[in-house]
């Protein structure tokens, strides 16, 4: 589709009038780095003089950070645990300027933390501290009564589930969730993972990747044949009354698929933009908080589409997990309309 420098303008300034409430998995990534020049007497491991200490806010909080970064209000809600770790999350929100209303601190709960040990500039191990089973009834009573009451007090234009298999997102919350965004008529992106792949019905956005629409439909999908594409969407629009489908396909960019009564189907494979690519961790993250407020401004599929995939590239020409540059990415879009 054609769209205008003006259109692509007034789009981003639409961005900066959302609100996105981001319901999912949070965690802490935490980089521990420093110099590696022996081996331990211990064992034939590698021993890391550790110089510097980084905690960062990943999982659910990325997106709300995208969304942030975009101009916009993110509303994040999870449940984290009543320790040491929770109070780091909530300080890391704090200072990066995100709300804590939508927040539940759990007893039975620990906060999700992802240790990457760095040594000489590489990753060397990476142990991670979860709870990864379903919330208990208390919590899951907990963050739908919360979730209810954002709803009405801060009235999202859309909301994104983000899960990471740690238990926030149960096929219980997933389905009264997906109830009250119907009933309000709120726009729903999700960004799923394989174990809940198939609870999500009614959806207005559902953005696998290619290995978890693959996993989750029990099929080979082939990324280089639109009409393999399009199979593996035509069995999510039927089985789950998903309307829009959007997959993504690494170093092949992304394909959309969209179901409209009135406006007619439409579908597209938008090839990704030759880059240098530093690192892909968060591209994902990048890629839903982009659609997600397309969908919140009524973006045509196409574009939406487009849009995202030049956020998820532009994320993996930097090191690390870190959000989109909105002055970049309105750049980009302007040269690639």
């Amino acid at each position: 589709m054609i769209i205008t420098e003006a259109e692509i303008t007034h789009l981003f300034e639409k961005f900066g009038s959302s609100r996105v409430l981001v319901i999912g998995d949070v965690m802490i990534d935490a980089y521990l780095s420093g110099k590696v020049d022996r081996i331990s007497p211990e064992a034939p491991v590698p021993v890391v003089a550790l110089k510097k200490r980084n905690n960062m806010l990943g999982g659910a909080a990325n997106v709300a950070l995208n969304i942030k970064a975009l101009g916009a209000e993110a509303i994040l809600c999870s449940v984290i645990g009543n320790d040491k770790q929770g109070d780091e999350m909530l300080n890391l929100m704090k200072n990066a300027g995100l709300s804590d209303a939508g927040i539940i601190r759990s007893d039975k709960r620990i906060t999700t933390t992802k240790f990457r040990i760095i040594g000489n500039r590489m990753q060397m191990l990476r142990i991670d501290e979860e709870i990864d089973t379903d919330l208990d009834p208390i919590d899951t009573a907990a963050i739908l009564q919360r979730i209810s009451g954002l709803l009405t007090t801060h009235k999202p234009d859309v909301i994104i589930f983000q899960d990471y298999n740690k238990g926030v997102l149960s096929p219980g919350v997933i389905e009264a969730v997906s109830a009250m965004a119907a009933k309000a008529g709120i726009p729903v992106a999700v960004d799923p993972k394989k174990k809940n792949f198939s609870a999500y019905k009614g959806i207005t956005l559902f953005k696998p990747n290619l290995k978890e629409v693959s996993e989750g439909l029990k099929i080979e999908v082939n990324p280089l044949s639109a009409e393999s594409l399009q199979e593996a969407a035509d069995v999510l629009h039927l089985s789950q009354d998903v309307r829009m489908v959007m997959i993504t396909l690494s170093e092949h960019g992304v394909f959309i698929s969209a179901k409209n009564r009135l406006s007619g189907d439409v579908s597209a494979v938008i090839p990704a933009v030759l880059r240098d690519i530093a690192d892909v961790s968060g591209a994902g993250d990048t890629v839903i908080s982009v659609a997600a407020l397309c969908l919140a401004t009524g973006t045509d599929p196409i574009f939406l589409a487009s849009l995202s995939n030049l956020a998820g590239g532009l994320v993996c020409e930097q090191s690390g997990v870190v959000p989109v540059d909105k002055f970049r990415l309105m750049a980009e879009a302007y040269t690639e309309e």
